[in-house]
């Protein structure tokens, strides 16, 4: 089951061209619709929990953050057989295969047709699309998660030691690959999701948002299989995380047999592994620790930097996206982290960090990376006075112990009503303004005889106490004719309404309009979020003023304010993120470098689950509460963080590797001793690996 046969790697090494390795292209297929599939799919995946399933804002970011986890969990797993069993070929075929099911599952999943057995649009067995769903997902968590640490290494293996500039140009063109999907990911996949489709009634069309990325992953891993002879496949010789747990865990079972006090103290607990251990192992973890221990407050920062995906997104639902020449969709704003990302890695490279060197300031790893904590706090401040803002537009909805009362005036006369001694003027056509009364009942009162309708809005009524989902506005009309009435509205049929009735609620997304009457409030523009009620009069004719109610406004909050936020936030991703990477590439040992990687990947998925801590215990009366609330939590982190920097002492692992190899048995246990003291003079070390990079990025 695993490559080990060293003829194999000879014989493909020689095919390796040292001016034209084209066979790589399939290499970079295979990453970019990779990495097109994850950041697509958890572009969309919060609305197909919000909207789809109809959970609720908590539970539907807390599946999302427990997915989010899973796929950077899996990369560990994905390490370890990959280095110890299948080798990196097999284990990035097989689990492609894994992804690709899973996908599909995924797909089959969101088709409402398949239990909709009513024919009304909506699932009548949402268990059973749920069970798909979560079984699609664990696959793809699984698949991904699995493919992750193998499919930049398995491209470095294809290179000799002496073929640096092919090797440097192939990591150029996979950098672009994992930013080209990511960014047509984020824009495409929105614009699927968008189009309705279905066999029996029309629905957002989640199956193609996931069905064409299921495609496209078969297409590409079909690809990848096709370069399979040109390949150098290493055959798999052991995973060193594993090492590192096995003499970690006899350090300290070794430690705890020999508790008692007539034991020696040792220089350092590691050392209780020098009975079964050698001495460079036990002093390369011991740097590994050291690093490791600096880990412990990262995962806030990807707490909050994960959010994009679901919080930020939720927010965009109850905002304007109409940006003139175009709409966006909630879940393309997301498109504004790759964009800045591509244009502010380069320019803080270039441009802020020499800059820094020359005002003579010390802008260290460590300090790079709480600036990029802190940024990361503002964004979400940032989120939260915007939050703020979106709630003072939206309507105030009844309590559970409350109603709130509507009156239509169906004449051509204003109409006086006396409502428990409070007298409300209401207009032609037109009804008086939303009041509420407790749950007990009301007198009211009107002259002579009158057409009029009341319209009691319950607190249990979601039909009309609730904004409309996913941006759509929502129309339903009064018939205050003598006669039933038969209305259509483009395709969908709203039936026969009798005199004084009301039809159901039907939703027109976001767009211009029309209809016979040429002063109605649907001739024009419907914004994204708001709901009329329109009155048809006793002397109805095609040519007259249609009367109307403003039910609820529209989102009157652009999204271009999403901007300040993601900008704060990508700026801290790039100080935090990349440096983070440097700093844990040029500290690690060097056959450590993947332990640091899965420690680093570990961070990620521990911040994911604080999230979804936080959403299910939480349950904060605002969101821009929680916001604060995870804003305060990381710049705390930020401040324990920049005193644990503060006192760390930056090493150089070559050398310590060097003066080991240099030494006899005894000069080794005493550099063991003493490797505390060695520092590095050269302190903002500038030996980032691109290929170490971009395997942890990917």
């Amino acid at each position: 089951l695993s490559d080990k046969e060293e003829g194999k790697r000879k014989k493909s090494k020689s095919k390796v061209n040292d001016e034209d390795p084209s066979h790589m292209q399939s290499v970079c297929v295979c990453v970019c619709v990779n990495r097109a599939l994850l950041c697509g799919q958890l572009t969309v995946l919060v609305l197909y929990f919000r909207y789809f399933l109809q959970w609720d804002d908590d539970l539907a970011t807390t599946i999302y953050h427990t997915f989010v986890a899973l796929c950077y969990l899996t990369p560990i797993l994905g390490a370890i057989v990959a280095d110890s069993w299948l080798g990196k070929f097999k284990t990035i075929v097989y689990l492609s295969v894994v992804y690709t099911i899973g996908q599909a599952i995924l797909a089959v999943s969101a088709i409402h047709d398949i239990t909709d057995l009513d024919h009304n649009g909506k699932p009548d067995s949402m268990a059973f699309h749920v069970a798909l769903s979560m079984v699609g997902l664990s696959l793809i968590a699984l698949g991904t998660g699995g493919i992750k640490p193998c499919v930049s290494a398995f491209g470095g293996d294809q290179f000799e030691d002496q073929q640096e500039k092919q090797r440097s140009t192939f990591f150029s063109i996979f950098y672009i690959s994992i930013n080209a999907g990511s960014l047509l990911s984020t824009l495409i996949t929105p614009i699927l999701r968008a189009q309705e489709c279905g066999i029996n009634s029309q629905q957002k069309c989640y199956p193609l948002a996931f069905g064409v990325p299921a495609v496209l992953m078969a297409v590409a891993l079909v690809v990848f299989i096709m370069g399979s002879n040109m390949y150098t496949k290493a055959a798999p010789k052991g995973n060193i995380m594993l090492e590192v747990c096995r003499c970690i865990g006899f350090a300290i079972k070794n430690r705890f047999q020999h508790r008692s006090k007539r034991y020696p103290k040792r220089e350092h607990w590691m050392d209780w592994a020098n009975e079964k251990y050698d001495k460079l192992l036990i002093a390369q973890v011991k740097i590994v620790l050291k690093v490791l221990f600096l880990y412990i407050p990262l995962p806030m920062f990807w707490a909050l930097f994960d959010q994009q995906g679901s919080r930020w997104t939720l927010q965009a639902t109850t905002m304007d996206g109409n940006f003139g020449a175009f709409k966006v969709e909630p879940d393309q704003m997301q498109i504004v982290n790759p964009l800045l990302i591509l244009a502010m890695v380069p320019l803080v490279d270039s441009v802020v960090y020499p800059l820094t060197k020359k005002c003579g300031l010390n802008f260290t790893p460590l300090r790079r990376m709480t600036v990029g904590m802190f940024m990361a706090g503002l964004a979400f401040i940032a989120a939260a006075l915007l939050q703020i803002q979106i709630d003072k537009t939206l309507p105030t909805f009844p309590s559970a112990s409350q109603s709130q009362v509507k009156f239509l005036n169906l004449e051509n006369s204003v109409l006086p009503v006396t409502v428990d001694g409070a007298t409300y003027s209401i207009q032609p056509f037109q009804a008086c303004q939303t009041l509420s009364f407790p749950s007990v009942p009301i007198q009211m009162e009107a002259p002579g005889r009158f057409s009029i309708i009341v319209i009691i809005l319950c607190s249990q009524n979601r039909d009309v106490n609730a904004k409309p989902e996913q941006g759509n506005n929502e129309i339903r009309l009064v018939n205050g004719f003598e006669a039933e009435v038969n209305i259509t509205a483009g395709s969908k049929d709203l039936g026969f309404i009798p005199q004084f009735g009301f039809s159901n609620y039907t939703q027109l997304p976001e767009g211009t309009t029309k209809n016979p009457h040429k002063k109605s409030p649907t001739n024009g523009y419907l914004g994204f979020g708001s709901s009329y009620t329109l009155l048809i009069p006793g002397d109805f004719s095609f040519g007259p003023e249609v009367g109307h109610s403003q039910d609820i406004k529209p989102n009157t909050v652009h999204m271009a304010w999403q901007i300040p936020q993601y900008f704060l936030m990508t700026t801290g991703e790039v100080v935090f993120s990349v440096t983070g990477l440097e700093f844990s590439y040029s500290q690690a040992p060097s056959n450590m470098k993947s332990v640091l990687q899965a420690g680093w990947l570990l961070t990620v998925a521990v911040g994911n689950i604080i999230v979804l801590i936080v959403a299910e215990a939480g349950q904060l009366p605002d969101q821009w509460a929680e916001y604060v609330l995870f804003a305060s939590l990381l710049i705390c982190v930020c401040v324990i963080f920049s005193i644990m920097a503060y006192f760390y002492t930056y090493i150089d692992p070559m050398e310590i590797e060097a003066q080991f190899a240099e030494g006899g048995p005894q000069d080794k246990e005493e550099k063991s001793k003493n490797l505390s003291v060695v520092i590095c003079q050269k302190g903002d070390s500038q030996v980032l690996s691109q290929f170490s990079t971009l395997n942890t990025l990917f």
